[in-house]
């Protein structure tokens, strides 16, 4: 028992950490190394958890393709105010996680405090970003409308048609390549294995998640199973269909330029608008990047980078920041987001003992990876969720506890919160 352990929260930590395969396997294994994979798998290590990720490129995975924008004021859709509550939660702990990630690693993460910029380029754009703003007012957020003279004082290099725009201050960025890179540093030094291949199959003993079979070698004994595999989460063989996730793949093309010396500084902040009904975004990097994106297209497991995806993207940029036409072209590249039938995540205990859900973040995979983190340390450490997280556990694709009113409530608790 830990000092600050009463004795039902000691029965409970037990209760998580132990399981068949625990004394002479892992406590955690985590199927899955992207960015959330590796989140949970650090977070729980910290926790003296004996954890492993399985995974052939550990650090790979969307974060290869993401922009990074931590926007839970700009990302605000209708009908997702469910997850705005932990959306917010994550965006207000990102600054300090991002300290403990960059002293653990000693690696920087690319994190800017640089702000939003949404415009826009006609008046049915204007018509509804107004309405959004309203939106976001009535929902506690903090942002500012700007005529178009305004934006184009703020941004020098926006199109003259621009018609207005809401600054948000408050939605910042992040590099995902380097967020990544300083997750993987931070998991290897703080004790986890790295098992760099293909999870074949769940191993499931007594009722239980008991480790998983790789591709190749014996299989890997642990006492909890977390699937954090991104897109490909619902594929792992072995998974009672009863606590499958119900996870798609939903294909995000995105192009990366370069600014020369001669044209910096070409934004300040990230720009984005709606273009003949298609979002469009602009995320500047310190290092000279212009990251551009991103399509969204339900067209299964193709990662095809195509002609007309690139074209669309450049001409919807092209009619926010003309001078984009000037710039190098330096990568195209497609990934696969994890959409879930709401568009929020899955986090934490399933139906079968032993086995955790981290899958599902869509759009927000980078801006809840904070928030996740702590959300399984706690599901793995004493068997239940953080209080924030609770509304997004699986069961409310099964009909059990949780569900929509519960993310209801989540919401008017952060509001009281924020207006606290």
């Amino acid at each position: 028992m830990q000092p600050s352990d009463t004795p039902d929260t000691a029965h409970r930590r037990t209760a998580a950490t132990a399981g068949p395969g625990s004394a002479r396997g892992h406590d955690v294994l985590v199927v899955g190394g992207g960015i959330i994979g590796l989140v949970t798998a650090w977070r729980a290590a910290q926790h003296g958890l004996r954890t492993c990720v399985v995974d052939p490129e550990p650090g790979g995975g969307a974060a290869r393709v993401a922009a990074g924008m931590l926007a839970a004021v700009t990302e605000l859709h209708y009908g997702e105010e469910a997850l705005l509550g932990l959306n917010l939660a994550s965006a207000r702990a990102y600054p300090k996680f991002v300290a403990e990630l960059e002293e653990a690693s000693g690696r920087d993460t690319g994190y800017r405090t640089c702000g939003t910029l949404a415009v826009a380029l006609d008046s049915d754009d204007r018509a509804h970003l107004r309405e959004l703003h309203a939106f976001q007012q009535k929902c506690g957020l903090s942002s500012e409308w700007l005529g178009g003279r305004e934006c184009r004082r703020l941004e020098p290099m926006l199109a003259p048609g621009v018609r207005g725009g809401l600054r948000v201050d408050g939605d910042h960025q992040i590099d995902p390549r380097r967020l990544a890179a300083a997750l993987l540093t931070a998991c290897e030094r703080a004790g986890v294995v790295l098992h760099r291949g293909w999870a074949r199959r769940l191993t499931v003993r007594g009722g239980r998640a008991v480790g998983v079979e790789p591709a190749e070698g014996p299989g890997i004994a642990a006492g909890q199973v977390v699937l954090a595999g991104g897109s490909l989460s619902g594929r792992l063989d072995g998974v009672p269909p009863e606590v499958l996730p119900p996870v798609r793949p939903v294909k995000g093309q995105v192009l990366r330029l370069t600014v020369p010396r001669a044209y910096a500084p070409f934004l300040s902040r990230t720009v984005r608008a709606v273009v003949r009904g298609a979002d469009v975004y602009l995320v500047p990097r310190e290092n000279g990047e212009l990251v551009v994106g991103a399509t969204s297209e339900e067209l299964g497991w193709d990662t095809t980078v195509t002609a007309g995806g690139v074209y669309e993207l450049l001409r919807d940029a092209h009619e926010l920041v003309p001078g984009i036409t000037e710039l190098p072209l330096t990568e195209t590249r497609a990934g696969l987001r994890p959409g879930s039938p709401d568009n929020a995540p899955l986090l934490g205990p399933t139906a079968l003992p032993g086995l955790h859900l981290a899958t599902g973040h869509f759009r927000n995979g980078v801006l809840l990876t904070p928030v996740t983190g702590e959300a399984l340390a706690s599901a793995l450490t004493t068997g239940e969720l953080t209080q924030v997280a609770r509304p997004f556990g699986p069961e409310r694709f099964t009909g059990t506890a949780g569900g929509r009113s519960g993310a209801d409530r989540t919401v008017r608790a952060v509001r009281e919160e924020r207006s606290a």
